[in-house]
């Protein structure tokens, strides 16, 4: 009779303290989620502050604009380390050497044949006798 009312103890409070240890987790959540949030908040009110000074004004101004202040003589370097990094990204993003040499070898291979296409041989014949015509100067002899 004790295990029986021991057991029904039990069931009842499982579902009780499940409850409560999923709140305590969610509240931990939370609390992390809303100190990230004011770490976010001192970053973009310190942002502001920098933003309503003139001179941090002026200077983003000449970077990213190329804007001059009157009376200045303003330079801008060109071929430089931006340059460079354009370069290695157009490398980077360029595919292997392989894979254009089997891209091409595809692209060949899916193009109808030249017997297949209608043309037949005879559009290639005009073109070997218009190379062997370019290939002459005017004293008959082939020019190198």
């Amino acid at each position: 009779m004790l295990a029986i009312v021991v057991c029904a103890i039990a069931l009842s409070l499982a579902y009780p303290v499940r409850e409560y240890l999923s709140e305590r987790r969610q509240i931990g959540q939370l609390e992390a989620q809303r100190q990230q949030t004011d770490l976010q908040l001192a970053h973009l009110r310190a942002q502001q502050q920098l933003l309503s000074t003139p001179a941090y004004i002026e200077q983003q101004a000449q970077d990213q604009l190329h804007m001059c202040a009157p009376g200045h003589t303003c330079y801008e370097v060109i071929g430089g380390t931006a340059a460079a990094a354009a370069a290695a990204a157009r490398r980077a993003a360029a595919p292997p050497w392989y894979q254009r040499v089997w891209a091409s070898v595809q692209q060949a291979d899916s193009k109808p044949a030249a017997g297949q296409s209608g043309g037949g041989q005879s559009g290639g014949g005009k073109q070997a006798a218009g190379k062997q015509a370019a290939g002459r100067s005017g004293s008959g002899k082939p020019t190198r």
